[in-house]
């Protein structure tokens, strides 16, 4: 028995020890620092090497080397226009753009996003026409290829792909491939053996020191871009998969956005992909080269940033600029996102939208693909249906995009799902776009979507059985780690 009291006092102190390390050391935010003790109270000793695992913070590390940019002029450009629009002298092309400019210039600041002008956007909402358009512009790509995707499936989608660019390696494209290791953790290096002897070149992010052994587990590349040329670039949410062509039992069919940008904004796509593979591949280190910057003609008027945000900043700058937008708002504000886990303040900006006449629409799957953070999505849902806002619940499939539209005259598509793992623990990159046809069009799509959704209206909210308050109590406590 005294043995016992020992032990369990001596666990005590650990756990203090522990405790204090996640408070003083790492100083997170408070939410996650509250969920963080409770699973050491409630798990001890395991809860720390869980939190080894998972909860380890990254702000403080330097990551990415963008000196680089400096050989091919981008840091001027970002420079000359925060100069510019800081002394109202940046020429806007339009109205639209400049009613925006206090937006503009926080990227500028806070994520060296510049501000391209003259992109033409298509938007691709359906899997087989998405990987259809980009399996055409692989066959005629002529010099180049750079393809990231978080999740790339050794089936048959992922298969094809890899086909289709060891047809390009082999004839003197130059083939470059990054994948996240956890999200392709099925993925192997033979898999590539192909690719890799036609001459292209393969990087994982963030790979296991050890077998099975990943102690960064819990930071995910979740970027998903293509940049063919240097003049052609993809950005949005669908992965490389067979279930994104809507091939799993499971989800059914699979409604994701992604874009297809032509235009000066590719620049910044293949900026993100060699910051991201510079990083990943140190023995295949991508030089600065002009080629891969080609001068490009205007293609279209819209008006994009790039804007990237990770575990490696305390800015959150995707999360910011989805809270500029919604509090811009003047009448609509749509989003389609799989999870919503909003952080308090993007929470308290969608309520004050409500409550100030906005009207407010948000879009979520019926089904779970993860059970804790699909509880966690219908109680954070529910607090604003009390508010006003209209929750549809998306019922022909699987709903995956990211998309916010604000007042059908600026949107934000790209990786990053309204939730706090997309903007703590992910490394995201969202493209924010200042253009009224483009807006335009995804909200129409948005409103096609709704023909097959069903709103979740404040009444059958509170009708839900006690075992579901429960499930949503327990994933909302643990939603800052989720």
């Amino acid at each position: 028995m005294e043995i016992y009291s020992i032990l369990v006092a001596v666990m005590f102190i650990i756990n203090i020890l522990f405790a204090s390390i996640i408070i003083f050391i790492e100083r997170k935010d408070a939410s996650a620092t509250w969920a963080w003790i409770l699973i050491l109270f409630f798990i001890p000793f395991l809860g720390f090497i869980i939190y080894l695992f998972l909860g380890q913070n990254l702000t403080r590390k330097r990551l990415f080397d963008a000196e680089g940019t400096k050989k091919i002029g981008i840091d001027q450009v970002i420079a000359k226009q925060i100069d510019q629009i800081k002394h109202s002298e940046f020429q806007f092309d339009d109205t639209t753009t400049e009613k925006y400019k206090d937006l503009i210039y926080m990227h500028l600041i806070n994520n060296d996003a510049m501000l391209t002008k003259g992109n033409e956007v298509e938007i691709l909402v359906d899997g087989s026409k998405k990987f259809d358009t980009l399996l055409e512009d692989i066959r005629h790509a002529k010099n180049f290829i750079h393809i990231q995707y978080y999740i790339i499936k050794n089936d048959g989608l992922g298969k094809q792909i890899i086909q289709a660019l060891v047809e390009k390696a082999k004839k003197g494209v130059k083939v470059r491939v990054l994948y996240d290791e956890l999200g392709s953790r099925k993925l192997k290096r033979k898999d590539f053996v192909d690719l890799i002897a036609a001459g292209g070149e393969v990087g994982v992010f963030f790979p296991s020191k050890l077998a099975w052994i990943n102690l960064r587990l819990n930071y995910r590349n979740h970027r998903k871009l293509v940049n063919v040329d240097g003049y052609l670039g993809y950005i949005g949410g669908f992965n490389v998969g067979d279930e994104y062509l809507g091939l799993n039992k499971k989800f059914g069919y699979w409604r994701d956005t992604h874009l297809r940008i032509k235009g000066p904004a590719v620049d910044s796509i293949q900026k993100r992909f060699i910051l991201d593979w510079n990083h990943a591949s140190k023995h295949y280190y991508i030089n600065y080269d002009p080629h891969y910057f080609p001068q490009k003609p205007i293609q279209g008027k819209a008006a994009i940033q790039i804007v990237s945000s990770g575990p490696d900043s305390e800015r959150e700058q995707v999360k910011n600029g989805y809270i500029y937008m919604i509090m811009s708002a003047k009448e609509s504000i749509y989003i389609q996102t799989p999870y919503f886990i909003p952080d308090q303040s993007l929470l308290d900006a969608l309520r004050i939208a409500v409550l100030s006449g906005k009207d407010v629409r948000i879009m979520i799957p019926d089904r779970p693909d993860h059970p804790f953070v699909y509880w966690a999505t219908l109680s954070h849902v529910g607090e604003l249906i009390k508010t006003g806002a209209k929750v549809y619940i998306y019922e022909k499939g699987f709903i995956h995009a990211k998309m916010l539209v604000v007042d059908r005259i600026i949107n934000s598509v790209g990786t990053a799902n309204i939730d706090m793992r997309s903007f703590k623990l992910n490394f995201e990159v969202n493209a924010f776009i200042y253009d009224v046809e483009t807006s335009e069009k995804l909200a129409q799509v948005f409103e096609k979507d709704m023909e097959f959704c069903t709103e979740l209206t404040q009444q059958k909210y509170e009708k839900r059985s006690k075992f579901i308050r429960f499930k949503e109590s327990i994933s909302r406590l643990l939603s800052p780690i989720l």
